[in-house]
């Protein structure tokens, strides 16, 4: 796991070696085993491959679609709208409301960054998309909100690390 986390990078240049479509479920499986509010699993997942990946990628801007052009694989996650940080009965739980819906569906994408690791793959989180055209190509409803597209395939290059925070910057202790 902490080999995982040192070498997990954001992978902007990929090979043309296939992923499967068995690799993919690995990975969303991996996504599923996450922790959510209450265990309301908000995340969904609307994978593009072959044809449908060259769509999706048309829905990129113009840097991102050069970043994840041999990536074989798109990911759109969503949530489903007013399940993480509610109560059963629909009211709000957590000073965050919805809020909590993206943190819950940001554990489940570093756990797909982190398997793809595992696995030999790369990642790269997106968040600049074109929310309507996707919506429309995968009829997702507007019961769920669009987060990110994630491209997943085998890194061509690893970057250097990039500089993190010192940990007194970031951390209060109090004792």
């Amino acid at each position: 796991m902490t080999d995982a986390i040192i070498n997990r990078r954001s992978i902007r240049k990929y090979t043309d070696k296939p992923v499967t479509e068995e690799q993919v479920k690995e990975l969303l499986q991996a996504a599923s085993l996450a922790p959510s509010w209450t265990n309301s699993q908000p995340s969904r997942y609307y994978v593009a491959m072959g044809d449908a990946r060259d769509a999706v990628a048309e829905m990129l801007p113009s840097f991102n679609k050069t970043n994840v052009e041999n990536a074989p694989v798109l990911i759109v996650t969503t949530v489903v709208k007013g399940t993480s940080g509610y109560k059963k009965d629909g009211s709000v739980s957590t000073h965050l409301g919805d809020g909590f819906t993206h943190f819950d569906n940001g554990l489940r994408v570093e756990n797909i960054c982190l398997k793809a690791v595992e696995m030999g793959l790369g990642t790269l989180i997106m968040g600049l998309y074109k929310e309507a055209e996707i919506r429309e190509y995968f009829e997702i409803p507007d019961s769920q909100e669009i987060v990110c597209v994630l491209a997943v395939g085998y890194p061509e290059i690893q970057p250097e690390a990039r500089p993190r925070l010192a940990l007194d910057e970031i951390a209060v202790f109090k004792k």
